[in-house]
C-alpha cells in the first residue's frame, strides 16, 4: 500500500494522486453526488453545461471527503489521542462529521467572528469548539499551540496528500458520470488548492486530454499569483465575500500539483459570483454559498472571453453553507454581475420637469433604482439604476446620455457606490470641512462595532458614517473624519496603529458626486 509519509512537497505526481484516490476511504461518510444538467445556462452559453453537485454532501460541501479520508487512515494510537483543526467553515464541519462517525475526539478552533450556524453545526456533532481571535490566521496559530499542549493530530484543510486525494474522488466520479463524445473542460474553485490538486491529479493521470481550469476571486487569487511567480506567494489581504476560498497562502503540496496539471485560469469579481449564485438557483433551485458558485462564474467568463461554443463544460458546485442574511447582498449584486443593470450618476438641471425629461430619454428601459435629494444649486445629481436587455448596452446608454448633454459617471464597477453611497444619497454636509473618507474592514462579532467607534473617537470629529451588515465574517464601514492639514501626519500615524484595514476613498467619484 502506498504510504503518504514517503512523500514530501514536490514529490507527488498525477499517478501518485490517482493511487491515493483509488485507495481512499471517503464513502463511510461522503456520498457519490450527481452530475446534473443546467439547461438554462446551457442555452445561454451555447454549450452543454453540467454541475457536479458537491453541495448535496451531508455537510453540504466536498470538504467531508478529504477530512474523512485523512481521519479514517489514522493509526489506532493517533485515533486514541484525537484530532484538531482550524477552520471557520466547511472543513470544520467535515472534521466534526468524520470524528462523530469514527468515534474520534475532535477539537476545532474557529475565529470568534464565525457565524453561530457553523459553530452550532460542529458542536451538535460532538466536536469541542474553541473560539479564538478575529481571523483564520488567529485561529490557526492558536490551534498549533493547542495541538502541542494536547498532543492531537492536526488535520489540515488542504495541504495534506490524504486530504487532497480524498477530494480527488470527485474526479473519479466525474469521469464515470460525464458521457461526452469529445474531450471536455472541468472548472474547479480554488482556495488553498486541495480540491483542484486532487481533481487535476486524478484526471490528468487517466484523461490528459480533459482540460482543467482553476477559478479564483480577483481579490483572493493566491494560487494564480503563485503560478505566475513560480513560487508560493503570501497575500497581504484577501477578499471577504467569497470566504470559502479566502486563503492568503496556498499549500506546498497543492501548489506543486496545480502548477503542473492545471491548464488555464479565470479570475472573477464579486458581482460575477453573485450572478452565478442566481444562475445555479434558476437551474436547480439550490442556493450556493459564494465559493459554491465560483466555478460557474468562471465557466461563464471563460465562455464569454474565449468564444467557446458547442462544448461540454463541467462546473464543480462545491458548497451551500450560506448565511441567509447574506442573500440580500447577493440579490443586490446579481443583476450587475449578469450585465443586466447599469449604475449611473447623472447630472440634471435642478428645475421642474427635469426628472420627466430624463425618464423620457431612458425610454422603455426599466428603472431599478432612483435616488435624489434636493440641494439649492443649479444642477442636481441623481443615482440611478437602469435595467439592460443585453451585455454591451451599458456603453450605448452612457454614450446616448452624453450625446444629449447629460454629464454621466458610470458607477457600475465602483464598489464604494454599490456598498455604501447608494444608501446615502443626499447626505451632503457643506460644514464638514477638511473631510477625509476611508473604507474600513473590521471583524463582524458582538461588540466589534463599538470597539471600532471607541478607537476612532478622539481628537478628529466623525463627519460621515455608514455601516451595513452583509452576513459575512467581516463588516464594512465608510467613515469620514475632519482632519485639518496640519494634523495630516498625526492622522496617518493614528490609522497605522488603528488595527483595522483602511482604504482612502476621498477621491472616489461616487463620494465626490453625492456626499460632498
Amino acid at each position: 500500500m502506498l504510504q503518504t509519509k514517503e512523500f514530501k512537497p514536490g514529490e507527488l505526481d498525477a499517478m501518485d494522486v490517482l493511487r491515493l484516490a483509488l485507495t481512499s476511504k471517503v464513502y463511510g461518510a461522503a456520498i457519490e453526488t450527481p452530475v446534473s444538467e443546467a439547461p438554462q445556462l446551457s442555452g445561454r452559453t451555447g454549450n452543454r453545461v453540467l454541475l457536479k453537485r458537491e453541495d448535496l454532501q451531508p455537510i453540504f460541501s466536498f470538504k467531508l471527503r478529504g477530512a474523512y479520508n485523512k481521519m479514517a487512515q489514522l493509526t489506532p494510537e493517533e485515533r486514541s489521542r484525537g484530532v484538531i483543526c482550524a477552520s471557520a467553515g466547511n472543513h470544520a464541519q467535515g472534521v466534526a462529521f468524520a470524528a462523530q462517525a469514527l468515534g474520534v475526539r475532535a477539537v476545532i478552533v474557529m475565529p470568534a467572528t464565525t457565524p453561530e450556524i457553523k459553530v452550532g453545526a460542529c458542536r451538535r456533532r460532538g466536536a469541542e469548539v474553541v473560539l479564538h481571535g478575529d481571523s483564520f490566521s488567529d485561529a490557526e496559530t492558536h490551534a498549533f499551540v493547542l495541538q502541542q499542549q494536547l498532543n492531537l493530530t492536526f488535520v489540515h484543510p488542504y495541504d495534506d496528500p490524504l486530504v487532497l486525494a480524498g477530494q480527488g474522488t470527485v474526479a473519479l466520479e466525474v469521469l464515470r458520470q460525464v458521457e461526452a463524445e469529445d474531450s471536455y473542460t472541468v472548472f474547479v474553485p480554488v482556495g488553498g488548492g486541495g480540491l483542484i490538486a486532487g481533481v487535476a491529479g486524478v484526471i490528468k493521470a487517466l484523461r490528459p486530454d480533459i482540460r482543467i481550469v482553476g477559478v479564483e476571486p480577483d481579490d483572493s487569487d493566491a494560487m494564480y499569483r503563485s503560478i505566475q511567480a513560480g513560487e508560493r506567494v503570501r497575500l497581504d489581504t484577501v477578499g471577504i465575500f467569497v470566504d470559502g476560498v479566502a486563503v492568503k497562502q496556498v499549500g506546498a503540496y497543492t501548489f506543486d500539483l496545480t502548477r503542473r496539471y492545471v491548464d488555464d485560469w479565470v479570475r472573477v469579481n464579486t458581482d460575477e459570483v453573485c450572478a452565478a449564485i442566481k444562475d445555479v438557483f434558476d437551474d436547480t433551485r439550490a442556493v450556493m454559498e459564494p465559493a459554491g458558485a465560483l466555478a460557474v462564474a468562471g465557466l461563464k467568463k471563460y465562455v464569454a472571453e474565449r468564444g467557446v461554443t458547442g462544448q461540454t463544460l463541467v462546473a464543480l458546485t462545491c458548497g451551500a453553507n450560506v448565511n441567509f442574511d447574506r442573500l440580500r447582498h447577493v440579490a443586490e449584486r446579481a443583476e450587475v454581475g449578469e450585465q443586466r443593470e447599469a449604475i449611473l450618476a447623472v447630472t440634471i438641471p435642478e428645475r421642474p420637469g427635469a426628472f420627466r425629461e430624463f425618464i423620457e430619454v431612458i425610454g422603455a428601459r426599466a428603472i431599478t433604482e432612483f435616488n435624489y435629494r434636493y440641494a439649492p444649486r443649479s444642477e442636481a445629481q441623481i443615482f440611478v439604476g437602469v435595467q439592460l436587455a443585453r451585455a454591451g448596452q451599458r456603453r450605448e446608454l452612457v454614450a446616448e446620455l452624453a450625446a444629449l448633454g447629460y454629464a454621466v459617471t458610470d458607477l457600475t464597477e465602483d464598489e464604494l457606490a454599490k456598498v455604501h453611497v447608494r444608501h446615502m444619497v443626499g447626505g451632503r454636509a457643506p460644514e464638514a470641512t477638511d473631510e477625509r473618507v476611508y473604507s474600513f474592514t473590521f471583524p463582524e462579532r458582538p461588540g466589534a462595532l463599538l470597539e471600532f467607534l471607541t478607537k476612532v473617537h478622539g481628537r478628529w470629529n466623525i463627519s460621515l458614517f455608514h455601516y451595513r451588515n452583509h452576513g459575512s465574517a467581516h463588516g464594512r464601514v465608510l467613515a469620514g473624519m475632519q482632519v485639518p492639514p496640519h494634523d495630516a501626519a498625526d492622522f496617518t500615524t493614528f490609522l497605522d496603529g488603528l488595527g483595522y484595514p483602511a482604504t482612502d476613498m476621498t477621491t472616489n467619484p461616487a463620494y465626490r458626486l453625492f456626499l460632498t
